[in-house]
């Protein structure tokens, strides 16, 4: 058994930011603030104005402010756990998924999930942006398309440490262009707000109406498979520590959970600004960001000053948030071809997939279609993150029948374990048939409740009948050092893979029978 004793690092370089694996110690050299400020930064996406200003201008504000809201506090409680569990143990949630009930194969679903949602919120970004450009320089949509795909390659080519300098440096002034209009207008125009909060939309519902609640829910619920994007920065978390405890569950709770809060707002402050410029532009151009925050800029400075801030706002957004999409899609892309597969082409490969995938989707006018595409795609996030979620909380730590530890190396898992797979497919299933009508018209509007309370209530249940012994295949990894010490931290004790003749942390390599000797998880992966 090769084993190198050397706890203060010396792990080898990786350019492609560990996907497929634990995150090492030796890499998580940034503090709990820079992580968190790092995600945060993920969550600059415009797509959230639009969301508001559709879901308000249709079913009124009331109906959207409460749907918001309740789709808001289902997020928080869902993503608390997985934010916990991906920063205490440093691993995404594809590697997540596979040791909480779908074991190794079956997550390449939850993979394709998350893959498709980078793809369709990158497209909806990059949309946002050739508009901005469209209005702001004349720039036909066809090239703002492609120049918003192209402008995020290079950031996102050099991984974590890129994306951490430009989203420290660029969120101050995204947040002064967001909030500062806005909050000068709503001083500078009280009336409007009065405005806002009697607007009844153009659904010709009652002012409070169940069904135009959950609808609104339902379109901000697909946002639900954000967390993924946010883990994959939490990930590289250092350890928590005596020292750095508040600081590290307050970077842990802000950048998990608690980017609902702010994404939140930000529809709130979409569906004000989309009444607020109703008459002026059309329903059509109402749900346009970069209409926007014209329309608000213009009230505060001279017309030429509030086009030029406007389309700034709207650049420095789109490479925030789609520099995660294009990273988090590129990971999830090569996660589920690796499996599949068996070779790993590296994150490039699927870096660059991501990005046509997304372009071929902008040139597509997807924009067009956003309400109802998010909510068709809500019904899969939504059964996906609470099936992990569930076992996570409920499997794990009040049945017991769950691994607690995290396990998502190839030889440990079971191929597919029924437990997440069927939950999974059946509040799928189900939450599209009550979406689709089939269960009558009444359930309709509430197929995203669907999708929640099946997979909540299917996940304990499976584990109850197959008493948890489709999670692993062994209980043993062959390696005498725990993978993870007393006090709950990762060993940080290298070891060399056979096969690679890379040095790997603890929690990423096991002996194997088939290899006879010690490999790491990716090695693993690709063996045939």
């Amino acid at each position: 058994m090769d084993v190198v004793k050397n706890e203060a690092g010396g792990h080898q370089k990786s350019h492609d930011d560990y996907p497929l694996r634990y995150a090492p110690r030796s890499f998580r050299r940034w503090n709990p603030f820079t992580v968190a400020l790092t995600a945060l930064g993920g969550i600059a996406y415009l797509a959230d104005f639009s969301i508001g200003a559709s879901v308000g201008l249709a079913y009124g504000t009331t109906n959207a402010l409460i749907g918001i809201l309740i789709a808001a506090i289902i997020i928080f409680v869902s993503a608390f756990p997985l934010a916990w569990y991906g920063a205490r143990y440093n691993i995404d949630l594809d590697l997540i998924s596979r040791g909480s009930g779908f074991g190794y194969n079956g997550s390449i679903l939850t993979s394709l999930v998350f893959a498709s949602f980078t793809c369709i919120l990158f497209a909806l970004e990059g949309s946002i942006m050739a508009q901005g450009l469209a209005v702001g320089i004349g720039l036909p949509l066809w090239l703002g398309y492609l120049i918003s795909t192209l402008i995020v390659f290079p950031f996102v080519l050099y991984g974590m440490k890129a994306l951490a300098k430009m989203q420290v440096w660029t969120t101050p002034l995204w947040l002064f262009l967001m909030i500062g209009p806005v909050a000068y207008l709503i001083a500078k125009q009280p009336s409007s707000v009065a405005h806002f909060i009697h607007f009844q939309g153009t659904s010709g519902h009652e002012t409070l109406n169940g069904a135009s609640i959950m609808l609104s829910a339902g379109v901000a619920l697909a946002l639900m498979a954000q967390i993924g994007e946010q883990i994959d920065y939490l990930r590289f978390m250092p350890p928590k520590t005596d020292t750095n405890r508040l600081s590290w569950w307050g970077s842990v709770i802000a950048a998990g959970p608690g980017w609902v809060i702010l994404g939140s707002l930000k529809q709130i402050i979409g569906a004000f600004l989309g009444v607020f410029i109703l008459t002026r532009v059309g329903a059509h151009l109402a749900t346009e960001p970069v209409q926007q925050f014209l329309a608000a800029l213009r009230e505060v400075v001279s017309p030429f000053w509030a086009l030029v801030l406007a389309v700034v706002l709207v650049v420095i957004s789109q490479i925030k948030i789609n520099v995660t999409n294009a990273y988090s899609g590129s990971l999830a892309w090569t996660s589920a071809f690796t499996r599949i597969t068996k070779r790993f082409p590296g994150r490039l490969v699927f870096l660059v997939f991501n990005l046509l995938v997304a372009l071929a989707l902008m040139e597509g006018n997807m924009f067009a279609f956003l309400q109802s595409i998010l909510s068709i795609y809500a019904d899969c996030a939504i059964a996906w993150i609470m099936t992990v979620s569930t076992d996570i909380v409920i499997n794990k730590y009040c049945l017991g029948l769950s691994p607690k530890e995290p396990e998502f190396r190839r030889e440990m898992l079971r191929s597919i374990n029924p437990v997440g797979v069927i939950s999974f497919l059946a509040a799928t299933l189900a939450s599209v048939a009550a979406y689709e009508g089939w269960l009558g018209q009444g359930v309709q509007p509430y197929s995203a409740l669907v999708a929640l309370g099946v997979a909540v209530i299917m996940t304990p249940i499976m584990a109850l009948l197959t008493g948890g012994k489709t999670y692993l295949l062994r209980d043993y990894d062959g390696i005498e050092e725990p993978r993870f010490l007393s006090d709950g931290t990762a060993s940080t004790t290298l070891y060399t893979c056979q096969s690679c003749n890379g040095a790997f942390e603890r929690p990423d390599v096991l002996y194997s029978h088939k290899e006879e000797g010690i490999i790491c998880s990716l090695c693993l992966s690709v063996s045939r």
